[in-house]
């Protein structure tokens, strides 16, 4: 690029120093140091770029940092505006040709799709008895965008493939129906949009952008919880779009009706269209993903034997599965050696709890506490709140699944709790693991990190 550097008394000099220091090097050095000054106003900084893709990539994943680094100069506010070398200069003038302000606001964004994880496909994703029905209805809404099933809401744990299934859709839809304008985000990234476009006086731009997508996927929804603003400019937005019969995707590590803080309108919304929930994969459904992966990722034949050891080792999260396969497979590229059960074990033993280790009751309910935000003389105490009952019927529950106490054993643990409580504490705990995949979830989380 032929931008000019610096010009005397640019701000950008300023700003950069405050990005170096807000931002990993190695983001600061791929994204900022290539942009040079191509025209500056008291009120916006234009930052020539190589090419368009590179200007998408910092609207999307730069645009909030850039803003609060020019709040945290505290000096007087401006705007940055990122441009490619044909935008900025369309007569082939130089950049130092011209200081006037410019006359209309350009919001480039990313071209739709940009955002869409292309390894994240429909016949990528290992389906099992746990995602089969919201694997379905995906490929429904791909199908049939805006038709089959409006709003679909996908709910489960983390690392159980709703991203996963969200980018498929969006993935689906960009082969077949190319002209479609499909969106993918997080909704900290509306969060954050919304933030900047309030900021900056750019609500009429920021409404605009987002109610006239053919195709909205939202990640993550939860995080517009206890944000009014945000919900209520989504709920707007949702309306907008569902009364155009546009397709809305939303993801979720809870149903509608769990959604603490979220306010019900929102809820009613999410829970007019179809629900499809997300469980934690059988045995042979993880022994299935591993062996994928790793002809997919490695070229290799995964020896059953060494899938089922892996397999046994992770209750739910498929990320962590995945993660224990590339350790194995890395040592084993690594070293030469043949991937066998043998070697898959010792690849793992400084990763895996010691299983011979008798797990300690108190160890057990000092975990919970922490958990929950609770001292161990609290959730031992004879107080009945909701907030410490709880955690005290999941300690019992867990000292009686994974030690050997008897009930009395663990009710004098709990300073002197009568033995008819314990069962009843871990008879409840029970009868609502059956039907809450989210306490099925953290249990499983529990018992793995106690060993």
């Amino acid at each position: 690029m032929n931008g000019v550097r610096d010009m005397p008394g640019s701000v950008w000099p300023t700003l950069r120093r405050q990005l170096r220091a807000d931002l990993p090097p190695d983001d600061f050095r791929t994204w900022f140091h290539p942009l040079r000054v191509a025209s500056e106003d008291a009120e916006q900084l234009v930052l020539e770029a190589p090419n368009s893709r590179f200007v998408a990539a910092l609207e999307e994943g730069f645009r909030p940092v850039v803003d609060w680094a020019i709040a945290d100069l505290k000096g007087p506010t401006f705007q940055v505006l990122f441009k490619t070398s044909d935008s900025v200069r369309p007569s082939g003038r130089s950049a130092t040709a011209s200081r006037k302000p410019l006359t209309a606001v350009v919001h480039e964004e990313p071209a739709a799709g940009d955002s869409l994880n292309p390894q994240y496909r429909f016949d990528s994703f290992v389906v099992g008895n746990s995602n089969r029905f919201a694997c379905a209805a995906s490929q429904a809404v791909a199908e049939k965008p805006g038709v089959a099933y409006n709003p679909l809401f996908l709910y489960g744990g983390v690392g159980l493939g709703k991203t996963h299934l969200l980018h498929a859709i969006g993935n689906r839809l960009r082969g077949t129906v190319p002209g479609k304008r499909v969106v993918y985000l997080a909704a900290e990234n509306f969060v954050n949009d919304l933030v900047t476009s309030i900021r900056f006086d750019r609500m009429p731009a920021f409404r605009e952008r987002y109610r006239t997508i053919g195709v909205l996927l939202v990640d993550d929804i939860q995080f517009l919880a206890k944000k009014e603003r945000s919900q209520e400019e989504f709920f707007h937005t949702f309306n907008v779009l569902y009364s155009r019969q546009k397709q809305i995707i939303v993801t979720s590590d809870a149903q509608p009706r769990d959604l603490a803080d979220m306010e019900e309108r929102l809820r009613s919304r999410f829970g007019s269209g179809l629900l499809a929930d997300i469980q934690p994969p059988d045995l042979e459904t993880k022994v299935a993903i591993l062996q994928r992966k790793a002809r997919q990722l490695q070229g290799l034949e995964l020896d059953n034997d060494v899938a089922l050891f892996i397999a046994r080792q992770v209750h739910s999260n498929v990320r962590e599965l995945e993660g224990l396969l590339n350790r194995v497979t890395a040592f084993a590229s690594l070293s030469g050696a043949r991937l066998d059960l043998d070697f898959a074990k010792e690849a793992l033993r400084d990763v895996l709890p010691d299983q011979d280790r008798p797990i300690s009751a108190a160890h057990i309910v000092k975990s919970v506490a922490h958990h929950y935000g609770l001292k161990v003389r609290e959730i031992k105490s004879k107080s009945n709140s909701r907030q410490i009952t709880y955690p005290r019927q999941i300690a019992m529950y867990l000292c009686k699944r994974l030690t050997g106490l008897s009930y009395p054993e663990i009710g004098r643990l709990f300073n002197g709790k009568h033995h008819s409580t314990v069962m009843y504490s871990v008879e409840q705990i029970e009868r609502r693991r059956a039907g809450d995949e989210r306490l099925a979830a953290q249990l499983e989380r529990f018992t793995r990190q106690l060993g």
